[in-house]
C-alpha cells in the first residue's frame, strides 16, 4: 500500500493482509537449547466463500441498477426477491468470519481501517457527488449515513458487539428478539439504528455456524433442496408479494409505526422477513461452486464493487437514463440487469484495486501506536 507521501503504487498482494515472505532475510542458527516458536501457518482461502460473495455483489449491482425500471412487473418481482436476501448473504458471511474478533491492538487498528476510514470516505464523496448535480446543499453527516454507506456503520457497530454475543447463551433468539423490539420504537435516524438492529440475527447467525454447516450445503441433495427453494420463492413473489407487499419491508429502515401497522402486524411480518431470508440465505449458498473459479479471486474485493458502483447507478439516475422507454420493457430490464453484473464484475477487478486501494485498504500505520494498558496499582 502507499503512504501519504508516496507515489501512487499497487496495493499488496492479497486483499487478506498476509505478510510478505520472509525467507529471503538472513537467518541465524539458533541455540541447540533454545525453544523455537512457530507461528501456525496462516489457513488458505476457502474459494466458496469468495464465489459467494462475488455472486450475492452482482446480484446487488443489479438489483440496484432496475431499482427505477420496477413499473415493469418482472423487474418488481425480481427486486423484491432479491432483496429479500442478497444483503443477508453478506452479513453472515460476515460473521462467520468475525468469530474470533477481540478487542486486542491489532482488530482494533483493522477495524478503524477496513470500515472506520473507509466509511468516512465514502459518506464524504457520497454526500459531494449528490450536492455536485445540484440535488441537495452540501452537507456532511458522519452519524447519518448516505445511500450505501449504511453497511460499513452497520458492520462497525456489529462487530464492536462480537464479544458479547459470544458469552450469550442463546444469541440468535437474543438478536431475534432485539430486532423486534427494535420496530416497536421511534428510534433516532442517526446510525440507521433502524437497519442495525433489525438486520443483527443475520450477524449473530454467521457467529454460530460451525465449518461444517456450510460442508452440509455442499452436498448434491442440498443443491436441489436449494434450487427447488428459490424458484419456488422467485414464482411466489412474481404472483403475490409484489402485489400485496410493499418494497419498504425490504429496506429494514423503518419502525412499525413508519410501516403503519401495529405491533402485531410489525412483529409478524419481521419474523416472517427473517425466517424467509434465512431460508433463501442457506438456499443461495447451495448454489455456490466450492472449488476455484474464474470469478474466485474477484470475491476477495466486493467492497471495492458495493461502495463504487453506487456512483454509476446515482449518474445513470442523475442523468434522466432511467426515462428512456426502451429501459421499461423487458428486454430493457435484462439488458440493466445485464449491465449492472458486468460492471460489478469490473468493478472487482485488479486495475480498478490498484486504483482506488488507497480509499479502501490504506495505510495507517503511521496512525497507531503499541497498545495503552494503563499500569496495575
Amino acid at each position: 500500500m502507499t503512504s501519504p507521501s508516496t507515489p501512487h503504487t499497487a496495493p499488496p498482494a492479497s486483499p487478506t493482509g498476509i505478510p510478505a515472505d520472509a525467507s529471503a532475510a538472513p537467518t541465524v542458527p539458533a541455540p541447540r537449547d533454545a525453544v523455537v516458536e512457530q507461528r501456525p501457518a496462516r489457513r488458505r482461502r476457502d474459494p466458496f466463500f469468495d464465489n459467494a460473495k462475488f455472486m450475492a455483489i452482482v446480484l446487488v449491482v443489479a438489483g440496484h441498477s432496475i431499482v427505477n425500471l420496477r413499473d415493469v412487473r418482472a423487474a418488481h418481482a425480481l427486486y423484491m426477491f432479491v432483496y429479500t436476501f442478497h444483503m443477508p448473504v453478506f452479513i453472515v458471511i460476515t460473521g462467520y468470519f468475525s468469530r474470533n474478533f477481540t478487542f486486542s491492538g491489532r482488530k482494533a487498528q483493522k477495524l478503524i481501517v477496513n470500515l472506520g476510514v473507509p466509511y468516512v470516505v465514502f459518506e464524504t464523496a457520497y454526500s459531494t457527488y449528490h450536492w455536485a448535480v445540484g440535488h441537495s446543499k452540501f452537507e456532511i453527516s458522519i452519524l447519518d449515513p448516505y445511500y450505501l454507506t449504511w453497511f460499513l456503520m452497520a458492520l462497525f457497530l456489529w462487530r464492536l458487539s462480537t464479544p458479547v454475543w459470544q458469552q450469550i447463551r442463546w444469541p440468535v433468539l437474543a438478536a431475534v428478539l432485539i430486532s423486534l423490539l427494535s420496530a416497536m420504537t421511534a428510534l433516532p435516524g442517526e446510525l440507521e439504528m433502524h437497519r442495525t438492529l433489525g438486520l443483527v440475527p443475520f450477524y449473530v447467525l454467521g457467529l454460530v455456524l460451525k465449518p461444517e454447516h456450510f460442508e452440509m450445503l455442499k452436498r448434491p441433495v442440498a443443491r436441489v433442496l436449494g434450487g427447488i427453494t428459490l424458484v419456488l420463492a422467485l414464482a411466489f413473489t412474481y404472483l403475490f408479494a409484489d402485489r400485496h407487499m410493499t418494497t419498504e419491508w425490504m429496506y429494514w429502515r423503518d419502525g412499525n409505526a413508519d410501516m403503519h401497522v401495529n405491533n402485531l402486524v410489525g412483529s409478524g411480518m419481521r419474523l416472517g422477513l427473517l425466517v424467509g431470508a434465512g431460508i433463501l440465505v442457506f438456499a443461495f449458498l447451495t448454489m455456490v461452486p466450492a472449488r476455484q473459479t474464474w470469478f474466485t479471486n474477484l470475491g476477495a474485493t466486493t467492497l471495492y464493487a458495493y461502495l463504487l458502483h453506487g456512483f454509476a447507478t446515482k449518474l445513470m439516475e442523475y442523468m434522466g437514463w432511467y426515462d428512456t422507454p426502451f429501459l421499461h420493457t423487458l428486454p430493457g430490464v435484462a439488458v440493466t440487469a445485464v449491465t449492472g453484473a458486468v460492471l460489478a464484475t469490473i468493478l472487482c477487478t485488479p486495475p480498478v484495486r490498484w486504483l482506488m486501494h488507497w480509499a479502501l485498504e490504506p495505510d495507517m500505520s503511521w496512525a497507531f501506536v503499541p497498545l495503552r494498558r494503563p499500569k496495575s496499582v
